[in-house]
C-alpha cells in the first residue's frame, strides 16, 4: 500500500531541495533527510493545493515523504521493492502524528538489506530518528 498522493515526495526539485539545505540524522539501517517547513518558501507545482484560505497565511500542506534505496543496498529490485514497502507500511502508522509541511527523505542503507525482513528493531530506530528530528506534533 503506497503512501496517500498528499504525502508523497515526487518532484526532483523537492528531493534536492531536502538533500540541500534539510538536516540529516543516522541511525545503523537508515539515514533521515528533513526540511522544516518555512513560511517563506511557496510550494513545487505538484504540491500546490487549490484551497481557499485567508491572505497573508501559509499553506498548511501535509508532510511530505520520499523513500530512496539505491542499488547498493541490493541489486535485486525485488528486495529494494519489499524494503519500500514495508517502510510505507510503517510510515502509514506514523503518518498521523507528522507536523504539516515537513519534507522528509529516507535513505536505506546497505546493512538494511542483511536482514530477511525489516524487524521491529528497524522500525524503532525509524521512529526514534524521526522523534530526534522532532517531526511528530507534541514532539513525542
Amino acid at each position: 500500500m503506497a503512501l496517500p498522493k498528499a504525502n508523497r515526495l515526487k518532484s526532483r526539485k523537492d528531493f534536492q531541495a531536502v538533500f540541500r539545505e534539510g538536516i540529516r540524522r543516522q541511525g545503523s539501517y537508515i539515514t533521515i533527510r528533513a526540511l522544516r517547513p518555512s513560511c517563506s518558501t511557496a510550494p513545487s507545482k505538484d504540491t500546490a493545493a487549490n484551497t481557499a484560505q485567508k491572505i497573508g497565511d501559509p499553506p498548511l500542506t501535509p508532510a511530505k515523504i520520499g523513500i530512496s534505496i539505491s542499488t547498493k543496498v541490493n541489486k535485486r529490485a525485488v528486495v529494494r521493492n519489499r524494503l519500500k514497502r514495508q517502510i510505507t507500511a510503517a510510515l502509514h502508522r506514523l503518518l498521523p502524528k507528522f507536523s504539516p509541511g515537513w519534507r522528509l527523505v529516507i535513505v536505506v542503507k546497505p546493512t538494511a538489506a542483511d536482514m530477511k525482513c525489516v524487524t521491529q528493531q528497524f522500525l524503532q530506530e525509524l521512529e526514534e530518528l524521526l522523534a530526534q528530528i522532532e517531526v511528530f506534533n507534541g514532539h513525542s
